[in-house]
This record gives C-alpha cells, sequence and structure tokens, in this order.
C-alpha cells in the first residue's frame, strides 16, 4: 500500500473533533442522498470529505492554515484539485463549533 493511503487511513482514524461532528452530517447519504468519503487520497494529497458524484471537496481548517507558508500551501492545493475537476468549500474549525446547522445547510444548497 502506498504512503498516501497509509496517512489517509491514518487520518481517518484520528479525526479532529470538527470532522467527527461533520461527519456525523455527512454520513450515510444524510445531506441529498450524496454519498461522501472522508479523508479521501486524491493525487498526493488527502481530502477531508469528498463527494465525487458532485465533484465537491469540503476541508475544515484549523487556525494554522492563516498562516502564510499554510495560506500559499493550500491555494496551490485547492488549485491542483480544481484541475481535476473539483470545487472545494472551506469551512474554520469556530464555524464547525458554533454553528453546524449553518454549514450544513451551505452544504445542502450546493448539493442541491
Amino acid at each position: 500500500m502506498d504512503k498516501i493511503k497509509i496517512k489517509a487511513r491514518q487520518l481517518r482514524n484520528s479525526m479532529t473533533p470538527q470532522e467527527k461532528e461533520l461527519w456525523y452530517y455527512l454520513r450515510n447519504n444524510q445531506i441529498n442522498n450524496c454519498r461522501f468519503r472522508r479523508q479521501y487520497p486524491i493525487g498526493n494529497y488527502i481530502a477531508d470529505f469528498v463527494c465525487r458524484s458532485k465533484n465537491l471537496i469540503i476541508e475544515i481548517d484549523g487556525g494554522q492554515h492563516n498562516e502564510k507558508q499554510n495560506i500559499n500551501y493550500d491555494n496551490e492545493r485547492t488549485k491542483y484539485l480544481k484541475s481535476r475537476g473539483f470545487n472545494v468549500i472551506r469551512f474554520w474549525n469556530c464555524d464547525i463549533d458554533e454553528n453546524i446547522v449553518g454549514v450544513v445547510n451551505k452544504i445542502t444548497e450546493y448539493l442541491k
């Protein structure tokens, strides 16, 4: 098994509290009957959540993503994922913590 798949498996087994919270709403095709996968490898990257049928990636970002080097990395990563045909929606950890209903509503609207 290659390194990226091993890393994805490790990430699935150690989800953040915010990832666990959002996964509760995404799992089992609960939103518009769309299937999501978590910690899904795409190229050399691992997306937090992917709905392949809608070409949607959902990323949950902590505060470290607001640092200059991480902003640049995330921009390159998003550029690559878009070149593969995906749209990327990002939420901050605090969005999940403080307004999970709003997050789920935004995802639901996108998937209509």
